[in-house]
């Protein structure tokens, strides 16, 4: 068995050597001729799998190291039988902090409390509703958006025009698909109030760069259309701008690494369905006081010196990104 995988990826080096020949090869640099004789890929969001890539080759697995499918063209895979799969929820807790870290120099450029603010969150899942949780717990009120979720379970979510309507804060936490694609447009992006603040760090495609034009917005940026080659006037307004990687804590890292061991594992009958990398601590969650949180969170997470990092190298997005040091999570 020949098995391609990202050399990015993080912690996997020499697990699957006993059972399959191994080629580490850097994300762009996946080609049809390379792939043809792998039996499965592991990818992250740099390798887009579909027909130009995949026709003709013997893969009958792929699984993508982070927690999206945006990249894989899940009907061309369906219909030839290759199975996919993510590790969704592995960075949540990461985006979380980042987030935290974000709103809290928000509040300090701003002089706010939690309280004295509606977060609008659009989109429930994994990051989401770990958001909500948190920010009410600080005092913030929260509204609500996530259209699939309330047409499967009912749970009196608000439309995206209403968050958008009634936040100070717009946090966005949407997968990419032609749904959400531009879910924020030069349209929509009018129903926030003057000195609201979007915070995208979910997808670049999910903002319509054109959108951002609206100068008496604040915008707090991860996530960029056209990634590696992002837009400097975007860049210039973003009061925090990060190169993708709000997800990038240790923990994060080595959960999606072992999400997408385990689920070859599965696939192929390998000994190593419970497969976890000791290179990382495992941290307990834990529920912290806005104070708390304040106080600690620049100690992880330096939004302000990751920050100054992209502006001053625009042109090294992919670099920052693929050199960057995985945060500590710590809640």
């Amino acid at each position: 068995m020949r098995i391609l995988v990202d050399s990015a990826i993080p912690f996997i080096e020499g697990v699957l050597e006993p059972f399959a020949e191994v080629e580490y090869i850097d994300g762009k640099a996946f080609t049809r001729d390379i792939v043809k004789d792998a039996d499965a890929l592991i990818i992250r969001t740099r390798t887009l799998c579909d027909k130009a890539l995949l026709d003709g080759s013997k893969v009958q697995f792929i699984a993508t190291a982070t927690i999206g499918f945006d990249h894989i063209d899940l009907d061309y895979c369906r219909e030839h039988n290759i199975a996919v799969s993510s590790s969704a929820g592995c960075n949540a807790r990461g985006v979380l902090q980042w987030v935290s870290a974000a709103l809290t120099l928000l509040a300090e450029r701003d002089n706010f409390r939690p309280e004295e603010r509606t977060l609008g969150i659009v989109g429930v899942g994994n990051v989401g509703k770990l958001i909500k949780e948190y920010a009410e717990s600080w005092g913030f009120r929260t509204i609500c958006s996530d259209p699939p979720r309330e047409e499967r379970e009912q749970l009196g979510f608000a439309s995206l025009e209403d968050v958008l309507r009634q936040s100070d804060i717009v946090t966005l936490h949407t997968p990419l698909n032609p749904t959400t694609r531009h879910l924020i447009d030069t349209e929509n992006i009018a129903l926030l109030h003057s000195g609201a603040t979007l915070i995208n760090a979910s997808r670049g495609e999910c903002v319509a760069t054109e959108a951002t034009r609206r100068n008496d917005l604040t915008y707090i940026t991860d996530v960029w259309e056209n990634e590696p080659h992002i837009d400097g006037a975007y860049l210039a307004k973003s009061f925090i701008a990060t190169p993708h990687i709000a997800g990038y804590s240790a923990q994060g890292k080595a959960n999606a690494s072992a999400m997408a061991i385990q689920a070859l594992a599965r696939h192929f009958g390998l000994p190593l369905r419970d497969w976890h990398t000791e290179e990382v601590a495992t941290v307990t969650p834990k529920m912290l006081s806005w104070e708390e949180m304040r106080g600690t969170i620049a100690n992880y997470c330096n939004l302000e010196a990751e920050s100054a990092s992209l502006r001053n190298n625009p042109g090294n997005f992919e670099e920052l990104r693929n050199n960057y040091h995985y945060r500590e999570e710590y809640f």
